[in-house]
């Protein structure tokens, strides 16, 4: 009796969740390529249900009756409306025509790629022109350079001096940019490997809330892709003041369409620059990429991607600001004029995808690079050694083995739909002869403070649970993480080994209310963490190695107007421990738990298809929490920051942009006795583009604003002075820099 009454149970619960659903799919296709079109967003009109195409532009969604309307989006192209009926088929192919790119494109109901959509836009109206476009184009993210060009820049995002990459994670097309145990910094995130018109999107998140997003996900996470295929080739030369150069080439070399569509193209840049510095940097850089893809069979295809690096400089680095104030040297001078340094980078990954069924994808991604590094700098100029001058050396040689794999599956219900999601990582890095050492003119080696091999190893399990129904959305999602870190000191008389292991659970949780098309808020929880580096670890013995911290993100995405978007959002983050690396004297030091909060804007506006505005507003707060009220400040954290512009195409054929870009007054020190000047600087980009040509003008700093670009407190000494003085020291901001390019199109 039991058995029968489960059983008939059973097959009304089964009847209640798929009666009067129909599961139907579809292909997206480009018209003007023939290509399918992956990210397209299919909904059901009146209906707060959505899914969106693959990798072969093929799409799954459940129909609730036989005459429900589908509205195609994507961004680019002109959106169609489709009746579904018997009469179609259960999979029918739906071409879109391209269009110029609108605000009205952008689809609210899924935030995470809202904001990419968004992303999308402001790369067509504003366009990256240069390596240190490449970040700032993250909404509330500053970068500064202070180190000839060729050194990683300084970042700082939500309340953080993130240093060059300690608590924000970047990938490129998979690949990862931050560096565990480096030489220099935590994290550090050398991105000029990346040929600025190479990319073809930005993908960002801020906070830890996302299973798939591991180390050094604390502030956010960025994630650049470069293009699959080339539109056309492309031959750029630009020349300007300071003696710069650069060139770029990007060529097609094969395109076969059909069934198995495949195609390869390579991608070069050259630059080379004196900067306005009165030490010339004779900064070099060369770049290479070439990329393949093709398509398996219908439901797979395989990329490949290779790509080299290599970049010389010198450098002026950071000067005091009473040399300056004394006339011993200009803002553009130099005490230690021998600084700067070179690197290079090679990678090469294969990303294979395959769709196994309508409602399952697979995702695999192997990746190897071969990295070298060597660094000059003298902060402290005669402070420890007044007679050769305090010039330090760091280098290092790097391997990096690693991959990641994804399985995603859907499951329809007539009341709810699941999406899957379980994936795992592996990432070890080799370093060898990671040093730091105190050095004469580059050449000469007088102490060795730090010299070693380290072997770090990280292998991640996660998996997430999005859940649907009606005007909700919740997703639970868990990280797993495992470390094992190897050193070898190498100025230790006795070979030995240290070695310490460690593990760390991550729980996420994303809540999504999306009362209305054009509506959707969110409540974003989360735990997340970045590494410590290997040599601290040891010393520790293991502990406090993997600090945590707790966050959460309330906001919202609204278009008030289908040409008008505003991204309102507050936040918290809370950190267990603070680390500053110290990577210019080999430690890392706990400076205690941290507290930041604050709020910010995103503002998209195109009243006209000509006409393009936007401006992000962050504000934060951060202070350390165990020390006492006036001595809590955490020193070069951001408080207040904008960015915004304005795009104008006036005429056919001539794009005007202009961007602006302001932080406020900060803390220089514990105490905020000592402040790093704000700033707020425009640039100005003209373009002029026929079908075979272009035309541009490019400037920084359009106002000749005297800013300084990196501030630290540093207590240094002179030559010949009596006693070490501690203060400002800076690295001038560019000034006005203009400079012209040309770009040939066939």
């Amino acid at each position: 009796m039991w058995g029968r009454l489960i059983q008939i149970s059973f097959l009304s619960l089964l009847a209640s969740t798929t009666s009067y659903s129909q599961i139907i799919s579809g292909r997206i296709i480009a018209r003007d390529t023939d290509l399918p079109l992956e990210e397209a967003t299919i909904q059901i009109k009146g209906q707060p249900v959505h899914t969106h195409s693959g990798l072969d532009g093929r799409f799954t969604i459940t129909l609730t009756k036989p005459t429900d309307t589908l509205y195609i989006t994507h961004i680019g192209y002109d959106p169609k409306t489709i009746i579904w009926n018997q009469q179609l088929d259960k999979e029918a192919t739906i071409y879109l025509l391209p269009a110029p790119v609108q605000l009205s494109q952008v689809v609210v109901q899924d935030s995470r790629r809202a904001l990419q959509q968004v992303m999308q836009i402001d790369l067509k109206t504003n366009p990256v022109n240069s390596a240190q476009d490449i970040l700032r184009k993250v909404p509330g993210l500053f970068i500064g350079q202070h180190a000839g060009g060729g050194k990683a820049e300084q970042i700082f995002l939500r309340g953080f001096d993130i240093d060059h990459g300690t608590d924000i994670r970047i990938t490129t097309d998979g690949m990862p940019v931050n560096m565990v145990s480096h030489a220099h910094g935590q994290g550090y995130a050398d991105l000029h490997y990346l040929i600025p018109e190479t990319i073809k999107d930005i993908q960002f998140g801020k906070g830890s809330y996302y299973a798939e997003e591991g180390d050094f996900a604390t502030a956010g996470y960025v994630n650049f892709t470069t293009h699959n295929r080339l539109d056309r080739n492309l031959l750029k030369v630009e020349a300007g003041q300071f003696n710069t150069l650069r060139t770029v080439g990007m060529f097609n070399l094969f395109e076969k369409t059909g069934e198995k569509n495949s195609n390869a193209y390579i991608a070069g840049e050259y630059l080379f620059s004196n900067g306005p510095f009165e030490a010339p940097q004779n900064f070099n850089r060369l770049n290479f990429l070439a990329k393949y893809n093709t398509q398996i069979n219908q439901k797979s295809s395989l990329q490949v991607l290779a790509s080299t690096f290599t970049s010389k400089w010198d450098a002026s680095g950071q000067i005091p600001d009473r040399a300056v104030r004394a006339g011993l040297i200009t803002r553009w001078g130099a005490i230690d004029a021998t600084e700067g340094g070179n690197t290079s980078r090679s990678n090469i990954a294969a990303k294979y995808r395959s769709k196994i069924s309508d409602t399952e994808d697979w995702q695999s991604n192997f990746y190897f690079s071969q990295y070298d590094f060597s660094l000059f700098s003298n902060f402290t100029f005669f402070l420890e050694d007044p007679v050769n001058g305090d010039q330090i050396h760091q280098s290092e040689k790097r391997k990096i083995y690693g991959m990641d794999h994804r399985y995603t599956k859907q499951l329809f219900g007539d009341k709810a739909d699941w999406v899957l999601t379980a994936g795992m990582g592996l990432r070890n890095d080799a370093v060898r002869d990671i040093q730091l050492s105190h050095t004469l003119q580059r050449k000469e080696v007088l102490e060795y403070f730090a010299l070693g091999d380290i072997d770090q190893t990280n292998a991640s399990l996660y998996g997430s649970a999005e859940w649907r129904k009606g005007h909700w959305k919740v997703i639970p999602g868990i990280r797993l993480d495992h470390f094992i870190f190897n050193y070898v000191d190498k100025l230790q008389p006795v070979y030995s080994t240290q070695a310490a292991q460690k593990t760390i659970l991550s729980p996420k949780l994303n809540l999504v209310y999306t009362p209305h098309a054009n509506w959707q808020g969110y409540l974003k929880m989360g735990k997340g963490f970045h590494s410590n580096d290997t040599r601290v670890v040891v010393a520790q013995q293991g502990r406090e190695i993997l600090p945590a911290t707790y966050g959460a993100d309330l906001g919202a995405i609204i278009k008030l107007h289908p040409k008008f978007l505003v991204q309102p959002a507050i936040w918290y983050l809370y950190m267990e421990q603070e680390f500053v690396y110290v990577g210019d004297a080999a430690i890392v030091e706990p400076s205690g738990k941290t507290r930041r909060l604050g709020a910010e804007l995103g503002i998209r506006y195109q009243p006209f298809s000509w006409l393009y505005l936007d401006a992000d507003i962050n504000y934060a707060k951060a202070r350390a929490i165990e020390e006492a009220k006036g001595n809590d400040f955490i020193p070069l954290a951001p408080s207040l920051t904008s960015t915004g512009g304005i795009s104008v195409s006036p005429v056919k054929r001539l794009d005007l942009n202009w961007r602006y870009r302001y932080m406020k007054d900060r803390p220089a020190n514990e105490d905020n006795s000592i402040q790093a000047q704000g700033y707020f600087v425009n640039d100005l980009l003209i373009n002029y583009t026929r079908s075979k040509w272009a035309l541009g003008l490019q400037v920084e700093n359009l106002f000749d604003t005297e800013w300084r670009e990196a501030q630290f407190e540093t207590e240094s000494r002179l030559r010949n002075e009596a006693a070490p003085v501690t203060e400002i020291h800076y690295t001038p901001g560019t000034p006005f820099f203009a400079r012209i390019k040309w770009s040939l199109f066939f």
